[in-house]
């Protein structure tokens, strides 16, 4: 299985939620693109939340502003180019995005979810629910279906809100595939409870 993670804005909880899926799949780990917090990048995260043995691939541009990627890029003299971005080989992959689904990686309308099609996967979502979420998610999964994008599914993270939950399945028929609460306690237990009740809402 394989699969792209992307999120409806910054900080809704990709990484947490690609941690829960990586934990649940044995599945591998890679970030194309790590803009900023270089000494505790994302893969870096994973590695600590993770209590099965992968694989976690290094990045193919690793920026050193925490900044969208295509200014990051600039600031560091670096070019971004999607050539360059090569996808592992490995069959049980979890790819994830940086920031949301927009985030631009070069000035010339690149964006980080045009690696999609380079890399056979489903892409999986992540919500949040907060006020501006029910459009935000709406005109991401309206940008991924226009691309034309094999959409597995939706993850909310924090609150269920199942009024708003409602409204995007209803309008998007796309679905919720689970939910991973928030903690203060994140840690391998955490994601080892969630992955444990998860997995066969992914399989």
């Amino acid at each position: 299985m394989r699969y792209f993670v992307t999120g409806i804005d910054t900080e809704v909880g990709k990484t947490v939620v690609s941690a829960v899926l990586v934990q649940a799949l044995t599945a591998n780990y890679w970030k194309p693109i790590q803009s900023g917090d270089l000494e505790h990048s994302d893969s870096h995260k994973i590695l600590e939340l993770i209590s099965k043995k992968i694989m976690i691939y290094p990045e193919s541009y690793r920026l050193t502003q925490p900044l969208s990627p295509h200014l990051s890029a600039k600031l560091d003299g670096i070019e971004i180019k999607l050539k360059d971005i090569i996808p592992p080989s490995s069959t049980n992959l979890i790819i994830e995005g940086a920031g949301g689904v927009m985030v631009p990686i070069d000035e010339k309308g690149t964006y980080v979810t045009d690696i999609i099609p380079f890399c056979d996967v489903e892409v999986i979502l992540v919500t949040k629910n907060y006020l501006g979420s029910i459009n935000h998610t709406l005109l991401s999964i309206q940008y991924l279906q226009s691309k034309n994008y094999k959409i597995k599914g939706i993850v909310v993270t924090g609150e269920e809100n199942k009024e708003t939950e409602a409204i995007i399945t209803q309008n998007t028929g796309v679905p919720i595939l689970f939910h991973i609460p928030m903690t203060d306690d994140l840690s391998k237990q955490f994601i080892k409870e969630q992955a444990t009740k998860i997995r066969a809402l992914i399989q």
